[in-house]
């Protein structure tokens, strides 16, 4: 399989791949394809994997695109403007990513509920800390909202980011939250209760446009019905 990754701001991923080769997607995440492909709706683990990908914001089904009689073509676009991010995946070099990041994949690329190693940063951290992790083998398409800034984090590094602002990370990172001090500042200074904390060894990329944050500064805009 090659591709190429198109039209930034509002990106679509090409792949073209070799007669037999399959993708795999989330419902709803073709935009076009060859009249070759063939595709083809499961379960893609049975019940656990179907209940991790539903707990980490995914479908409980998968579809599999596979060229048949010969090299085919298939698409997939963004849903949000922002990027396309491809990734190598093996033992190792897994992913960790935002809620709903997974676009595509090759075969053998593995999508789950990722584990947070404190439980305050699943009860606390908000929709932000509900994550997925991406391993296995294969080629996987991540899609992150607004312009990507990425950073290497040495052992022991920390890093302070706002809930949302995480598009993905290595597995060798590791995330926790923290309460914002002072009760001034929580109460007066718009940030809200919790911050999240990245710690290193590992790569982060960090996002400009979660869409939580979007909606909620253009939602004063927006008429309501009387």
């Amino acid at each position: 399989m090659n591709f190429t990754i198109e039209g930034e701001p509002l990106p679509v991923v090409i792949c073209n791949l070799e007669a037999g080769e399959t993708m795999i997607t989330e419902k709803g995440a073709m935009s076009w394809m060859s009249q070759n492909m063939k595709m083809d709706t499961s379960s893609n683990g049975g019940i656990g994997k179907m209940l991790g990908r539903a707990f980490s914001g995914e479908s409980l089904f998968q579809n599999r695109y596979t060229a048949e009689g010969g090299p085919g073509m298939i698409a997939f676009s963004s849903s949000f403007p922002g990027s396309i991010r491809p990734f190598q995946i093996s033992p190792g070099n897994e992913i960790v990513a935002q809620k709903s990041a997974f676009l595509a994949s090759t075969e053998g690329v593995e999508l789950s509920i990722f584990f947070q190693e404190k439980i305050g940063s699943g009860l606390f951290g908000g929709e932000g800390f509900i994550m997925q992790r991406l391993s296995g083998n294969g080629t996987a398409f991540l899609e992150f909202d607004g312009y990507i800034k990425e950073y290497e984090l040495e052992a022991g590094q920390k890093m302070i980011i706002d809930t949302g602002y995480l598009a993905a990370m290595t597995s060798g990172c590791s995330v926790s939250i923290q309460t914002v001090p002072g009760l001034k500042n929580i109460l007066l200074g718009g940030e809200g209760i919790f911050n999240t904390v990245l710690s290193g060894p590992g790569h982060v990329w960090l996002q400009t446009m979660p869409v939580p944050q979007l909606a909620g500064a253009i939602r004063p805009f927006i008429p309501t019905q009387k």
